[in-house]
């Protein structure tokens, strides 16, 4: 008799399977009635909806956190948005770690699947030192929210929302204790502008770019090496991160100040110092932060659109944020420079691209696309009474787990919150992920072998 093959789960099962549980364990207490302020149970479609936001980070909402949720339910929503946000491959093997069990080969794979690291050495050092960097990160972040909370809110609750907003901002989740005005009523505040979108950045850069930055002002500080010099030694990687978020950043700002500054539903009557803000603010916090400084849905459809493309473009691999990446669009981009051009390799930063990093990066633009034209599409056919544009926001902002909304997510029928709760999951993951965990007979097996070559017209 032929021996039946027994179904084993690959890393990325096992990745998306974690998520999965997360967010069904989350959904559970968050529908048990302590979970909520008034005492009431949840209704379960929203307790499910409340912990696919906060597992995947993403910070739309189909209730105010901070007005609807008991302490026990803010506890729970903010351990999923720690859990997803550093990834549950990331504390399994903490856990693993502080238990003193060795980390098998497995678990060395889940880590580098998770992460896109491209070795297995060295891998459970960088976990711990990422767990570590990433508490002193969030730790600092509170510590200066608290000069902000703790005068509005008292000492004990002070304490608890800067905790929670220093984390939330850090993970990139875009869910605040703050009520639905969000980040509003410090649109023109400049401390409260700078902890917060330095949190949404340095989790956004991804975490080997950490290390190289932090390499590079060693260089600087302790070898007397020139910036430009240190600058060099960098690893391609984190040079093409760090430009692409700084261009990104300013030139988002500025586009959004040409568009917003006369604008009266957004940005209009506020001072000149705050319209800069403003304008700075939302062009950080739309690569996958979700908090909200300035009323989206008054925005001008030219600044939605715009919105849009940030929001799928997203933050950098390896880090918090969401979105196909900032190194995935210079790949696509300098790809169609070299056909324009005329040259037979990639060149970038005075490097040649590898062929399967160029693939990989179209299969992933081509991935996100076609989930967004699904996702859109679905979205227009339940919720009839929306316009296009309100429903392209919310969809690309579930896809690329940003958080922000026109306005719409706790209107959104049944069906359209099964669907943004479906493209949250899908756009944590990732579209590639996505791909291979359905994909469930691949054997991950490279043929060795070339095909003739086929003569097409493009």
């Amino acid at each position: 008799m032929e021996k039946k093959k027994s179904f084993e789960l690959k890393t990325t099962h096992i990745i998306a399977l974690g998520f999965v549980i997360l967010i069904f364990v989350g959904s559970i207490l968050l529908s048990l009635p302590f979970a909520a302020a008034d005492g009431q149970r949840t209704p379960y479609i929203d307790a499910l909806f409340t912990a696919t936001t906060s597992s995947c980070v993403t910070g739309l909402v189909t209730v105010v956190t901070g007005e609807h949720w008991s302490f026990f339910g803010q506890v729970v929503i903010l351990i999923m948005i720690q859990l997803g946000g550093l990834g549950v491959v990331s504390f399994t093997t903490l856990l693993l770690i502080i238990a003193g069990k060795r980390i098998q080969l497995k678990q060395r794979m889940l880590i580098q699947e998770a992460y896109g690291f491209d070795t297995l050495t060295g891998l459970v050092r960088m976990v711990k030192k990422m767990i570590k960097g990433s508490l002193i990160v969030e730790g600092i972040g509170a510590v200066l929210y608290t000069f902000i909370f703790i005068p509005r809110y008292g000492l004990l609750k002070g304490i608890w929302v800067s905790v929670f907003t220093s984390i939330s901002a850090f993970c990139n989740a875009g869910m605040d204790l703050m009520g639905a005005n969000s980040m509003m009523d410090y649109v023109d505040h400049p401390l409260m502008n700078l902890i917060t979108m330095g949190l949404i950045v340095i989790g956004g850069l991804g975490f080997f770019v950490w290390w190289d930055f932090l390499a590079m002002i060693r260089r600087v500080r302790k070898e007397k090496m020139s910036f430009k010099m240190s600058w060099r030694r960098m690893s391609l990687h984190s040079k093409i991160v760090l430009s692409s978020t700084f261009v990104l950043i300013t030139g988002g700002a500025v586009i959004f100040y040409a568009l917003e500054h006369n604008n009266p539903l957004t940005m209009g009557n506020l001072s000149m110092g705050g319209k800069i803000w403003a304008s700075i603010f939302q062009s950080v916090t739309l690569r996958t932060a979700g908090f909200a400084s300035i009323d989206q849905a008054g925005m001008t459809n030219a600044s939605a659109i715009l919105g849009c493309v940030m929001m799928f473009i997203g933050g950098s691999p390896g880090g918090t944020a969401g979105g196909v990446k900032t190194v995935t669009v210079m790949l696509i981009a300098f790809s169609v420079l070299a056909v324009i051009t005329g040259k037979d390799d990639v060149e970038l930063g005075h490097r040649r691209i590898g062929l399967e990093n160029v693939m990989k990066a179209l299969c992933v633009v081509l991935l996100q696309v076609v989930s967004l034209v699904l996702s859109t599409f679905a979205m227009c056919c339940f919720e009839t009474d929306l316009p296009m544009l309100q429903i392209m926001y919310e969809t690309f902002s579930a896809l690329g787990t940003v958080g922000l909304t026109m306005g719409i997510t706790e209107g959104l029928t049944l069906a359209g919150k099964i669907i943004i709760i479906a493209s949250m999951y899908c756009g944590r993951l990732g579209p590639i992920t996505m791909a291979m965990v359905m994909n469930v007979n691949s054997k991950n097996k490279k043929v060795h072998r070339k095909l003739p070559e086929g003569k097409i017209f493009v």
